[in-house]
């Protein structure tokens, strides 16, 4: 287990390819399809393909992607955090995603933050971004209180998103 970072209440690892049962379950949750995409991971082998084209190639190809996101007191993974390398954006930006359940318990708040400061650091970063829809409320107000400026609009996808950017 490679572990990136911890807080109090979390342990932060690299997804490894026994997360798959995980995987499949918060990427078929209602609001990561809403508010990311359908990733079409519905099988074992779907996340498979997932987990090695996504955060494992993102690892390799940068030394971060995204991260499991485990509550220390009961070892149950609660969500993904980390930092993606998107070729449409100038900089790594931040991702995150929780299950329903774990969500506006301060969980991400805490996971983002810990990751902003340990990736920043040991990547030498001056700044990072991130993106959201603009109706996603909780998401937007997040990183505003993560210390992220809005700074525009853009077009990914099809869709447009806010742009925030944390640093320089």
């Amino acid at each position: 287990m490679h572990i990136v970072c911890e807080t109090e209440a979390l342990v932060i690892r690299k997804f490894e390819l026994t997360d798959t049962d995980f995987i499949i379950r918060l990427l078929n949750e209602e609001l990561f399809i809403r508010y990311i995409a359908d990733k079409g991971v519905r099988s074992h082998e779907d996340a498979i393909r997932y987990l090695t084209q996504g955060p494992m190639a993102c690892y390799e190809a940068n030394g971060f992607g995204l991260n499991m996101v485990i509550l220390k007191s009961t070892n149950t993974a609660i969500g993904m955090c980390g930092l993606l390398k998107r070729p449409e954006l100038t900089c790594p930006d931040l991702g995150y995603a929780f299950l329903s359940q774990y969500c506006g318990k301060g969980y991400a708040f805490e996971a983002a933050e810990a990751v902003i400061a340990d990736e920043m650091k040991r990547y030498g970063l001056t700044k990072i971004q991130a993106v959201t829809y603009p109706d996603n409320i909780p998401s937007n107000q997040l990183l505003i209180k993560l210390g992220f400026d809005n700074i525009g609009k853009i077009e990914l996808y099809g869709s447009t998103n806010n742009l925030y950017q944390f640093g320089d």
